[in-house]
């Protein structure tokens, strides 16, 4: 058992930082890259019509494991499990369930990483005894999840070599496709935002994707990267890190804690959370960008 995630622990620090959702693409992008996963998002999932309500309902998800305290990471546990029992299907001929023990922990892995690699473009690289105590406090809530102990490696280092294992097999799927054309797509979440700023934001969320996806993954979806594209990113790096590194870490992972805290109190006010969402499942959302 780790030590539990309060004020000043690794993942408390950096599970929730806001560099992290410059990633956010990256994930979804190897979440699908897993032939599973890229089933049940094809067959199950709505975020093609509805991406933003997935978006804020993913988040509020993600908050609550590690911000929502133990009973409150307990409840979306089940409540995720039993919304991914009824994700089935078939592939391939070959029939799938959301619960599949590799493809669900796989979803997991990509959590853990994302934080650690926002630092190590964004921030200060982690330190070794952080790497520890991070990655012990994310197995317990992979296992609060129902990620199986032996698909969870049993340290930082077995747990790179595992990642860079599943990455080297994925190959280009027709669900990826689908994904980088919502990308491509997406409408605006709000109608005023002018049209001009808005495609600079897409073209600047598929560069970021290009940029943080392993360079193998990158090559084989068939992504184009430069030099020049390496120096942009390199230089908007750079700024992150000078701006963002001074700032506490209390204030970098405040929306987050929020948002955690948040959901906590809908849970024990349903009412509230239907006046306000127009939902009837709770706040939250599968993580696997359903």
């Amino acid at each position: 058992m780790a030590r539990p995630i309060v004020r000043g622990t690794a993942a408390w620090k950096y599970f929730g930082d806001f560099r992290d959702g410059l990633l956010a693409g990256q994930v979804l992008v190897l979440q699908v890259a897993h032939p599973v996963v890229a089933a049940g998002v094809r067959d199950h999932s709505n975020y093609t019509e509805d991406p933003w309500t997935r978006l804020m309902r993913t988040v509020a998800s993600l908050a609550i494991y590690v911000y929502g305290g133990d009973a409150g990471a307990r409840v979306e546990a089940e409540r995720l499990r039993s919304l991914h029992r009824g994700f089935t299907g078939v592939s391939e001929g070959h029939r799938y369930s959301a619960l599949n023990p590799a493809a669900y922990a796989w979803v997991h892995a990509t959590l853990v990483k994302a934080p650690v690699d926002a630092q190590r473009f964004f921030g200060r690289p982690l330190s070794t005894s952080e790497l520890d105590e991070y990655y012990a406090q994310m197995c317990d809530i992979g296992r609060l999840l129902g990620v199986r102990e032996q698909d969870l490696p049993p340290d930082w280092a077995a747990f790179e070599r595992y990642y860079d294992g599943m990455v080297a097999g994925f190959e280009p799927n027709a669900t990826l496709e689908t994904l980088f054309e919502t990308f491509r797509t997406v409408r605006k979440p709000v109608s005023w935002l002018p049209d001009s700023w808005w495609r600079r934001h897409v073209r600047g969320q598929l560069f970021l994707i290009s940029a943080t996806l392993p360079p193998a993954v990158r090559a084989r979806l068939g992504l184009q990267w430069t030099d020049r594209d390496q120096r942009w990113f390199t230089r908007f790096a750079g700024l992150v890190r000078l701006a963002c590194t001074p700032i506490p870490a209390w204030l970098r992972t405040a929306p987050m804690r929020w948002v955690g805290k948040l959901n906590v109190w809908f849970r024990a006010h349903p009412r509230a959370y239907r006046l306000l969402v127009r939902h009837d499942d709770g706040p939250g959302a599968v993580v696997s960008g359903n």
